[in-house]
């Protein structure tokens, strides 16, 4: 049985997850970290992680980058994992997980479906054949009106997983209202859309000479991410210090 801490319970993702964990039989939520009370919670919630005491195998945090560090020294403290779900992080707190994760295992992932993180290999392999057929590549991202960043962590994940196995040549365009010129050759262009309830959707497009070639995932809810998430809060526990991916979940 593996036992979770769960940041932001009370939002909506806390919630899909707190369902989720209901109906499998290997997990249980033994708390919940949230500023915003909900008496329908069936686990004790807590404003702060220093007013929990309950012991856990692994933290899950889809929240928000706000107060990041009294999580990180608490599971420190505890020497328990972190299923960092939440995007949006500044470079500060990109350097405090790094450093928590040479005392504690950490899985960060900007999307937790297990389509995207496919995705994320095959755009790659794309990338190097396309590429040096000199096919130009753009990414296209559209969420619902509520995100707060654009563009989406996941794009962001997208363009990084691509200009890897490109030596880094590739730069990041995100806007060419102002551009008076050609597009240059080792670019990628990355547009957000954001509008209604879109759940989330990518779009790679590698657009060559007669021919485009597009990978798409379009998420139709947040179930698909609380999915993630529970699988790996099961693959965390017991692993030593380090930074860990979806791809780690996987295989």
């Amino acid at each position: 049985m593996t036992n979770i801490i769960l940041r932001g319970c009370n939002g909506k993702m806390g919630q899909v997850i707190t369902q989720m964990v209901e109906e499998d039989e290997n997990t249980v939520i033994v708390a919940g970290i949230d500023l915003s009370a909900n008496r329908m919670n069936k686990y004790p919630v807590y404003h702060s992680f220093f007013q929990c005491n309950v012991k856990a195998d692994v933290i899950i945090d889809f929240s928000s980058p706000k107060n990041i560090g009294e999580m990180l020294e608490f599971a420190m403290q505890k020497r328990i994992g972190i299923v960092l779900c939440t995007t949006g992080f500044s470079k500060e707190d990109l350097e405090m997980i790094d450093r928590a994760s040479t005392v504690i295992p950490i899985l960060r992932s900007a999307n937790m479906s297990m389509g995207i993180n496919l995705i994320l290999k095959l755009v790659q392999e794309a990338a190097i054949l396309l590429s040096e057929a000199g096919f130009d590549i753009e990414i296209v991202e559209k969420h619902h009106n509520k995100k707060l960043d654009a563009p989406s962590g996941t794009a962001l994940a997208l363009a990084d997983a691509m200009n890897e196995v490109l030596n880094n040549e590739y730069g990041y365009k995100y806007d060419r209202s102002l551009d008076r010129k050609e597009r240059e050759k080792k670019q990628i262009g990355i547009s957000a859309v954001r509008g209604g309830t879109i759940v989330g959707e990518h779009e790679v497009i590698f657009a060559g000479t007669d021919e485009v070639i597009e990978i798409k995932h379009t998420a139709y809810s947040k179930a698909i991410f609380a999915k993630g998430a529970v699988q790996a809060a099961k693959f965390l526990p017991g692993k030593t210090a380090g930074m860990y991916q979806m791809s780690d979940v996987i295989g």
